[in-house]
């Protein structure tokens, strides 16, 4: 039985009250953080930098103190530097775009050497073919189900293809891989995102912009145990 994580992103949380929808969307149940760092290079938009993610990091812990991973999705180039500055700022899984790094080998051997975990991103028409030579270094695969740049677009099907075919290469590897995708995620779908291999789901506006986070949460639950 797949242990199935929940990612709330916090690009959708109120900006001016971030410490706070932090807490809050742990108290309602996530697993994870999703912190999506875009640089107006990469993606079209401009969002946090590392002193964010060190201010944040206080505030994400479950109420007996024991701290929910930071899940840092980089849309940036380049990367180097960002990854290792996040990693220090308190991240706990650092994951980039292969085409943003002009040696995605070294930059999953930077990330891992400052003590986090290294990911993969994979924009809906990038195809999984670097995966094969670097598995070994990488933790998490996140399948991107929507163009990176901004929140609120709708879920793209041919991703489901890809987490299937992303979900077969970390089978082979016989390593523990998360493999997560964003974009689009809601109660409907988040069955048969699951189905297609999935294990980790990050969902923004489906969470943020409800008035109770933890029925959204408890709804999503509810369809993967189903």
């Amino acid at each position: 039985m797949a242990t199935y994580r929940i990612a709330p992103s916090i690009l959708s949380a109120d900006f001016a009250r971030l410490g706070e929808e932090v807490r809050n969307v742990i108290h309602a149940g996530a697993d994870w953080i999703h912190f999506d760092v875009m640089d107006n290079h990469y993606v079209p938009n401009l969002t946090f930098g590392p002193m964010v993610c060190q201010a944040l990091r206080k505030h994400a812990a479950r109420a007996d103190g024991t701290p929910v991973p930071i899940d840092v999705h980089l849309m940036v180039q380049p990367v180097d530097s960002l990854a290792q500055a996040f990693a220090k700022a308190g991240a706990d899984l650092v994951s980039f775009h292969p085409e943003a790094s002009a040696h995605v080998d070294r930059t999953l051997q930077l990330i891992r050497a400052e003590g986090c975990q290294a990911g993969l991103v994979f924009n809906p028409a990038t195809p999984l073919d670097v995966l094969e030579w670097v598995i070994d270094k990488v933790d998490l695969v996140l399948i991107m189900s929507v163009n990176p740049g901004f929140g609120g677009q709708s879920f793209i099907d041919s991703a489901l293809r890809k987490t299937e075919q992303a979900r077969k290469l970390i089978d082979a590897s016989g390593r523990d891989v998360r493999l997560e995708v964003d974009g689009g995620i809601k109660v409907d779908n988040i069955r048969r995102v699951a189905d297609a291999g999935a294990d980790t789901f990050v969902a923004g506006s489906a969470i943020f912009g409800q008035p109770d986070y933890k029925a959204v949460i408890d709804a999503m639950r509810a369809q993967l145990a189903g």
